[in-house]
């Protein structure tokens, strides 16, 4: 005898049995059998049965497919599920069970220029080290946001020489009507014993603010769709505002914005009219593509449409630095962007979100356009650059700078200088004034540190079998060192050269070294950890660390205490090395 069905049992049966049956059949097929909608097998013909009324309504937390009146089709394999309650229960047994694919990570866009880490130099071939200076920083508040997520940064991520001219040093100004000061000291290394390192410390002369040259500023802001994240726009146009509050009446700004188009958001206005600045930065929406090179351009129109004779005229490229639309060739955009700085008006870089961050972009960008790169990983870092160092960020006292060292062969037998790899310089274009160099700003520290091996130590690389060994003797054997630096005065094409020699007496132990110098080799050594460590023997990021507490000193903006928390979250990313077992002989 059939079970009968009531419609109470079919009131609940049905939906489940709609819900199960494209994926039953689907079942039955890839199992061979020869069932078909509509046609089960070995079912006694009957009446058909009344049409249920329409489900109850069920609970919100189950899934229930709405019921089509004009769906003709699920009659009859309603039926035949009533009729056989146990033909579904089988077909689940041989359903396949249901897969689930992971959510795909985000993807990391990220772009570095690759660094070929500096050598070792021996004295006896190559006595010359050439170099630009630099002024940027984003390197260092870019390892710092990598830290802060919870991942070591890529090693071309790491500029060594930004790290250490992140910090402000101690350094005296001027006094001899110099636009800087130049300082240097000598100590041993800690990460190679016999080594010692050279410190060449420069120091620009102050500006007080309300002495700054009247500043014709253009803000050139991305609003693309790729800027619409908190760590994007919303920062952006937060650290504007800090840097409006500065603003004086005779400063203007224009606001240009790009994206899909460009456009100017708010034509020169005095730096009175505060409230009208900020209107136009908080009107800033994100969307659409992101048209960079046809922004600069109409960026540098802007800037010498209000052109200042004597005064400040600089662009502030704020983006993530992903260009899609127009001129995205890198190359394409630097020379444009050499060219340009030709009218008198120079561009710094303010770098800003992650994922597709373009780091390569923004770091040479800014030095094609004499300016500097900044990276702004939250607004503490954007009143840094726009506020607290205003004056170096904006105003410049000299031009071109380049350092060249001719080390004596007579008392050092190898050199390596510590960073700067994307600043190197050819020794002929120390006296070219046509060769562009690095600018400083007021106020500005620049550091630059040298690794030497004396002559009398035990260098990485090996003597020549056919060349002589002996260095030469002469009255000058006392100096290590003959420093140059050329520069060149705001509005001045002509450079101008300093120099002096550096003696062996100026060696002093570490422990005597003044908390500026500890400090910026602790944060060297930190910096090449990060990449590598190919020439710090077995120097560890906790070395660093503690070298670094030795040398905080009055610490009055709390960075040097930072930069200890930022080393120890390197040490918990780290991967501890595996001990080495000592030879067996």
């Amino acid at each position: 005898m059939q079970p009968q069905i009531t419609r109470a049992a079919a009131r609940i049966l049905l939906p489940a049995t709609l819900t199960l049956l494209a994926a039953m059949t689907a079942a039955l097929t890839g199992c061979g059998g020869s069932a078909r909608l509509g046609e089960p097998a070995n079912v006694p013909a009957s009446a058909p049965l009344t049409p249920p009324p329409p489900p109850a309504p069920t609970p919100p937390y189950i899934l229930q497919p709405p019921i089509s009146e004009q769906s003709d089709s699920r009659a009859p394999m309603a039926e035949s599920a009533m009729r056989h309650p146990a033909a579904p229960m089988a077909a689940m047994k041989r359903m396949p069970s249901p897969s689930f694919s992971p959510m795909p990570a985000p993807q990391d866009r990220e772009r570095y220029a690759a660094i070929a880490e500096n050598g070792i130099q021996l004295v006896a071939s190559q006595p010359v080290s050439t170099f630009s200076i630099d002024v940027d920083t984003g390197s260092y508040s870019n390892v710092r946001r990598m830290l802060n997520a919870g991942r070591l940064p890529p090693a071309d991520a790491v500029r060594v020489e930004e790290l250490v001219n992140y910090f402000p040093y101690d350094y005296a100004p001027p006094s001899d009507g110099r636009p800087f000061a130049v300082h240097t000291a000598l100590a041993p290394s800690p990460w190679q014993p016999g080594n010692v390192l050279l410190r060449i410390g420069i120091k620009g002369q102050d500006m007080a603010r309300a002495s700054m040259p009247s500043a014709n500023l253009v803000f050139l802001v991305d609003v693309s769709g790729s800027m619409d994240t908190p760590d994007k726009l919303p920062l952006l146009k937060a650290s504007l505002k800090l840097l409006v509050g500065a603003l004086r009446p005779q400063d203007r700004i224009t606001l240009v914005t790009y994206a899909g188009r460009t456009q100017i958001a708010l034509p020169p206005t005095s730096g009175s009219e505060k409230a009208a600045i900020v209107s136009a930065i908080d009107q800033l929406q994100a969307g659409g593509s992101t048209a960079g090179a046809s922004g600069i351009a109409l960026a540098y129109q802007a800037a010498q449409q209000s052109f200042v004779t004597g005064g400040i005229n600089r662009i502030l490229l704020a983006t993530d630095g992903d260009f899609n639309v127009g001129v995205t060739d890198f190359r394409q955009l630097k020379s444009m962007v050499e060219e340009k700085r030709k009218s008198g008006v120079s561009l710094s870089t303010l770098g800003f979100g992650a994922g597709n961050y373009n780091d390569q972009m923004m770091e040479q960008l800014a030095d094609a356009g004499d300016g500097a790169y900044s990276y702004i990983d939250n607004l503490m870092e954007g009143n840094k650059v726009l506020v607290g160092e205003m004056q170096s960020t904006l105003a410049t006292i000299a031009r071109d700078v380049k350092i060249q060292i001719e080390f004596n062969p007579s008392t050092v037998r190898e050199y390596r200088l510590l960073g700067y790899e994307n600043r190197m310089l050819a020794r002929e274009d120390f006296h070219n004034d046509k060769v562009d160099a690095g600018d400083v700003g007021a106020g500005h520290t620049v550091t630059a540190l040298y690794e030497l091996t004396l002559a009398d130590g035990t260098g990485l690389i090996d003597p020549l079998r056919y060349q002589s060994t002996t260095p030469a003797t002469d009255a000058r054997n006392n100096e290590l060192a003959h420093v140059k630096l050329r520069f060149k005065r705001p509005d001045v094409s002509r450079s101008e050269l300093t120099d002096f020699t550096i003696t062996r007496q100026a060696i002093r132990p570490l422990a005597r070294a003044d908390a500026d110098f500890r400090f910026a080799v602790a944060v060297s050594g930190f910096g090449q950890v990060l990449r590598g460590g190919k020439f710090t023997g077995n120097w560890t990021l906790d070395d660093a660390r503690v070298l670094a507490a030795s040398a905080s000193g009055a610490d009055r903006f709390g960075y040097r205490g930072e930069f200890l928390k930022l080393v120890s979250l390197a040490q918990s990313l780290s991967t501890a090395a595996v001990p080495q077992r000592p030879t067996q002989h």
